[in-house]
């Protein structure tokens, strides 16, 4: 297995000034607060330590199995290394600014290779297998592994893209407990029969459509209406024969003065 570390750390793209700059457009190291490298080959980190106020940072689906660069990276917040090689986390002591990491698809076996993740206060959520990328880690096979990493990791209030704590948590803990019952229940009384007492939830009548009820207001409204269009009706009938009036007063003027 040593060998086959050398092997693959002598291989790969390495992160260069050039390489980052081409990514970002900037022309300073310290100006990159956002990098999305993914997918790229990289097997060497190489100057991404200079990037000292990166925030955002997406290493996915690469061939990265060292991570000392990061550890001088303090203001990142965001750390995606899904899809690597990587078998220690041991630098990421160093970025106390973390809050979310995804390790999702490398070579963790034991969650004592985590515990140097207990100095960072900041850590939120904490991704060690995606079921949908179908990536995991080989201490994954362990059955109650979420919850002794969230004994370790106490802050942690989504492990593996589930809410163990804050807002939201108590309710998928009801929801599988329910869930649980329910299936419990199905299981010892066998398929339900429908009840022949069942009776209806509401009222009789209650869907059939009510009859209108009268208003006065409503009715006085409508009464108002109909004189108002009466008397608008009246109106434009007396403009009707007042332009017809002068239409026919001004044909006999023109018709009188044609010799000029």
């Amino acid at each position: 297995e040593e060998e086959e570390e050398d092997e693959e750390e002598g291989s790969g793209v390495s992160v260069t000034p050039a390489l980052l700059k081409a990514c970002t457009g900037e022309f300073s190291l310290e100006s990159i607060l956002l990098l999305r490298l993914r997918g790229r080959g990289i097997a060497h980190l190489g100057c991404l330590g200079d990037c000292s106020n990166l925030e955002w940072l997406d290493l996915s689906g690469n061939a990265i199995a060292g991570l000392a660069p990061l550890a001088t990276l303090r203001a990142l917040a965001v750390l995606n290394l899904a899809g690597n090689r990587v078998a220690s986390v041991e630098p990421l002591r160093g970025c106390r600014s973390l809050r979310q990491l995804n390790l999702a698809g490398n070579r963790l076996r034991s969650l004592r290779q985590l515990r140097c993740l207990q100095g960072l206060r900041h850590l939120e959520s904490l991704r060690l297998r995606d079921p949908l990328a179908h990536l995991g880690n080989p201490l994954c096979a362990a059955p109650a592994y979420r919850a002794a990493l969230a004994a370790m990791l106490p802050g942690l209030k989504a492990i593996d893209g589930q809410r163990v704590a804050g807002r939201g948590s108590e309710l998928f803990r009801l929801c599988r407990e329910l869930d649980a019952a329910l299936d419990a229940g199905d299981a010892a009384e066998g398929p339900a029969e429908p009840s022949s007492g069942a009776q209806p939830w509401v009222q009789a009548g209650f869907w059939e459509p009510q009859a209108p009820r009268r208003s006065a207001v409503l009715e006085e409204a409508t009464r108002q209406l109909g004189q108002a269009l009466r008397e608008c009706r009246e109106l434009g009938r007396r403009a009707d024969d007042s332009i017809a009036q002068a239409q026919r007063a001004l044909g006999r003027r023109h018709a009188g003065n044609f010799g000029f």
